[in-house]
C-alpha cells in the first residue's frame, strides 16, 4: 500500500558510543560486583563479566526515540497510528533501526450533496404529551399503604412465600416482607400474576413451572409457592397544579392547559433533535459510502484500541475494570475486538470523510478565531485559557476541532445545491 513507508535510521559512531556509556552509567548506580561498592564497578570490567551485549535493549530504548523522531521528519511523515519497530543491526559500533509507519490512506471524496436523504418530520402526539406528563408525574409519586382493595398491576405485595419442589423446601425459595412490584417480573411466569386480586391478610397456593431456560437444576420442573400478603402499597401521583408545576421548574405556569403547551414544546424541541442527529448520521452513513479508500489493518487496529481505552474508562466510572467485565462476560479481548472492529471502520471513515469536505469546502480557521473559541470554552470548563490549551493539546487542535465542526454543518444542511 502507498501509505506504508518502511525507513532505515542508522545511529553509529560516537552518538552510539555515548548512548551506550550512558546506558553503562544508569545501569551500573544499581550494580553490585564482588569486588567493588555498589554502582562503582569499572566499565571494563563490567564488559568483561556481563558483556557489551546486556547494554543493548536499555540502548536501543534510548535511542529509539530520537531515531524514530528522524524517520519522521528527514522524510516529512505523519503518522496516523502507532509505527512497527524493528531492529535490523546492533553491535558495539552502531545499531540499525527499520521503521514501519503508516500514513493517512489515500482518499477520494464521492458525492456528499444531494443524497435524497430526507430529515423525518417531527410531530409530537397527544399519546406522547400524556405519556411524557405521567412520567413527570412518576418522578413526584408518593408510596403509600392501600389501605383497602386487593393487589393490581403495579402495587407493590409485602409477601411471605415458600417455595415446594419434589416435596421439599425449595433451596432459596423463602422469603418474609418481600416487597415484590407487581409487574416487575422478578419471580418465574406466573407468580406476580397470581397474586393480583389477593387482599391483605390472604394466603394462597401458586402451582407454577420453571421456566425451561432456568437452572439445569429447576428448569421444567412443578414448583407450590405458598404466598401470604401482609401489605400493599400503591402510587399515588400527585395532582397537576401549580405546586407540582414549580416543582418541576415552571414557576409561571398555572393552568393543565399552559403545562400541557410547555410539555409539547420541550418534546417537539427534543425530537427536532433527535431528528436532527439522524439527518446526520444517515448523510455520513450514504456519504462515507461514496469515498474511495482502502484501510490498512493497522489503522483499523489503532481505533478499536482508541474505543477500548474509551470502554474501559465507562467501565471504571462503574466500578469495574476491563479484566473483571470480561470475567463476568466470559470474553476474551479477542473478542471485544472483533465486535469492535465494524464501528472502528465506521468512524474512521466518518473522520476521513469529514476531513475531505473541510478541504473540498476550502475551510480555514484563523489563529483569532481559534484564540477567541479557545477563550470561550476555557471559561465554560471554568479555567485559564493558557491552561485549556493545555489540556487540549495547543491550538492546532482547537482550529481542527472547529474546522470539523464546520465540515459537518455543512453535511446536515438539508435541500444541499
Amino acid at each position: 500500500m502507498k501509505n506504508v513507508h518502511e525507513i532505515e535510521i542508522e545511529i553509529k559512531g560516537s552518538e552510539w558510543t555515548k548512548i551506550l556509556d550512558t546506558t553503562f552509567t544508569k545501569k551500573n548506580k544499581d550494580l553490585k560486583v564482588d569486588g567493588f561498592r555498589k554502582g562503582k564497578c569499572p566499565k571494563n570490567i563490567y564488559l568483561q563479566k556481563f558483556g557489551i551485549e546486556s547494554l543493548y535493549m536499555d540502548a536501543v530504548d534510548a535511542a529509539a526515540g530520537s531515531a524514530y523522531t528522524k524517520a519522521l521528519t528527514d522524510n516529512d511523515l505523519l503518522p496516523v497510528c502507532e509505527p512497527k519497530m524493528d531492529v535490523k543491526e546492533i553491535d558495539k559500533d552502531h545499531v540499525k533501526f527499520v521503521f514501519t509507519i503508516i500514513t493517512r490512506p489515500e482518499i477520494k471524496l464521492g458525492k456528499y450533496k444531494n443524497l435524497g436523504i430526507k430529515k423525518d418530520e417531527v410531530k409530537v402526539s397527544k399519546k406522547e404529551i400524556d405519556e411524557e406528563i405521567a412520567r413527570l408525574s412518576s418522578r413526584f409519586a408518593e408510596i403509600v399503604v392501600k389501605e383497602n382493595g386487593t393487589v393490581l398491576e403495579g402495587n407493590t405485595a409485602v409477601i411471605d412465600f415458600e417455595g415446594i419442589v419434589d416435596g421439599k423446601p425449595l433451596d432459596g425459595g423463602i422469603g418474609a416482607n418481600y416487597p415484590l412490584e407487581i409487574g416487575s417480573h422478578t419471580f418465574i411466569p406466573g407468580f406476580e400474576e397470581g397474586l393480583v386480586g389477593m387482599s391483605v391478610g390472604e394466603t394462597k397456593e401458586l402451582k407454577l413451572k420453571f421456566p425451561e431456560n432456568y437452572t439445569k437444576e429447576l428448569a421444567n420442573k412443578e414448583v407450590t409457592f405458598k404466598v401470604t400478603v401482609r401489605e400493599i402499597k400503591e402510587r399515588v401521583l400527585p395532582e397537576l397544579n401549580k405546586d407540582f408545576y414549580a416543582d418541576l421548574g415552571y414557576e409561571n405556569i398555572e393552568t393543565e392547559e399552559e403545562f400541557r403547551k410547555e410539555v409539547k414544546q420541550a418534546l417537539t424541541e427534543r425530537k427536532n433533535e433527535e431528528a436532527k442527529n439522524k439527518y446526520l448520521d444517515d448523510v455520513l452513513d450514504a456519504a462515507s459510502k461514496n469515498i474511495e479508500v482502502e484501510l490498512n489493518p493497522e489503522i483499523i487496529d489503532d481505533e478499536v484500541h482508541r474505543m477500548l481505552n474509551q470502554f474501559g474508562e465507562q467501565l471504571k466510572m462503574q466500578g469495574l475494570s476491563l479484566d473483571q467485565y470480561l470475567q463476568f462476560t466470559g470474553a476474551t479481548q479477542e473478542d471485544i475486538h472483533k465486535q469492535m472492529e465494524p464501528e472502528a471502520i465506521k468512524r474512521v471513515k466518518y473522520r476521513y470523510l469529514i476531513e475531505e469536505v473541510a478541504n473540498a469546502e476550502k475551510i480555514e480557521i484563523t489563529d483569532e478565531e481559534a484564540e477567541k473559541e479557545s477563550a470561550n470554552m476555557a471559561a465554560n470548563y471554568g479555567m485559564e485559557k493558557t491552561e485549556f490549551l493545555s489540556r487540549f493539546g495547543g491550538l492546532d487542535i482547537v482550529k481542527y476541532d472547529m474546522r470539523m465542526r464546520k465540515a459537518l454543518e455543512i453535511l446536515s444542511q438539508e435541500d444541499q445545491k
